[in-house]
C-alpha cells in the first residue's frame, strides 16, 4: 500500500519535459483564444462602459450647470418681482396720498363754500327779518301817530294808548320783547 502513495508522491515531483511542453502550449493555445475570443468581447465591454459613465458623468455635469443658471435666473426673476411689486406699493400708496390729500382740499372747499352760503343767508334772513320789523314799527309808529294826533294826551295817557294799541294788534304782528 506505501508503494502507489510513494509513487503518486515521486510522480508528482518528477520533471517530464514532455508534459511540460504540452502544458505550455495548451496554456498558449488557450491565452491565445481567450485573447481573440474572450478578452476583446470583454475589453469592448469595458470600454463601452467606460464611455456610458464618462458620458454620464458629462451629461450631469451639464445638467448641473444649466440647473444652476436657471436657479441663478429664478433668483434674478424673484428680485426683480419684489423691486416691482415694492415699487408699486410706493406708487399706489403716492396715488392714495394724493387721492386723500385731494379728496380733503375738496371736502374743504365744498365746506367753506357752504358756511359761506350759510352765513350769506343767515345775513339775508336777518336784514329780511330787521326790514320786517322796521316796517312794523314804522307801522306801530303811524298808528301811534295818528291816535296821538286825534287827541292830545300828557306822558301817562300816552303810555297807556301805546299799551292799549299794542294789546289791540293781532298775535303775528306784535313785536318780539
Amino acid at each position: 500500500m506505501s508503494t502507489p502513495y510513494l509513487m503518486l508522491a515521486s510522480s508528482l515531483t518528477e520533471i517530464r519535459p514532455g508534459l511540460i511542453f504540452w502544458t505550455l502550449v495548451t496554456f498558449l493555445l488557450v491565452a491565445i483564444i481567450l485573447r481573440w475570443r474572450a478578452w476583446g468581447p470583454v475589453l469592448n465591454l469595458i470600454d463601452e462602459r467606460e464611455k456610458q459613465i464618462r458620458n454620464a458623468v458629462e451629461s450631469a455635469k451639464r445638467e448641473r450647470a444649466e440647473a444652476e443658471r436657471l436657479l441663478a435666473e429664478q433668483k434674478n426673476a424673484i428680485a426683480e418681482a419684489r423691486r416691482d411689486a415694492a415699487d408699486m406699493i410706493r406708487k399706489s400708496q403716492a396715488d392714495m396720498d394724493k387721492f386723500k390729500d385731494q379728496m380733503m382740499a375738496d371736502a374743504r372747499k365744498k365746506a367753506e363754500e357752504e358756511l359761506a352760503n350759510a352765513r350769506r343767508q343767515i345775513q339775508d334772513e336777518k336784514e329780511k327779518a330787521i326790514a320786517e320789523v322796521k316796517s312794523i314799527a314804522v307801522e306801530l309808529a303811524l298808528s301811534a301817530a295818528e291816535k296821538l294826533l286825534d287827541e292830545r294826551l300828557d306822558d301817562p295817557k300816552h303810555r297807556a294808548l301805546v299799551e292799549k294799541f299794542i294789546a289791540e294788534l293781532p298775535k303775528d304782528k306784535r313785536p318780539a320783547a
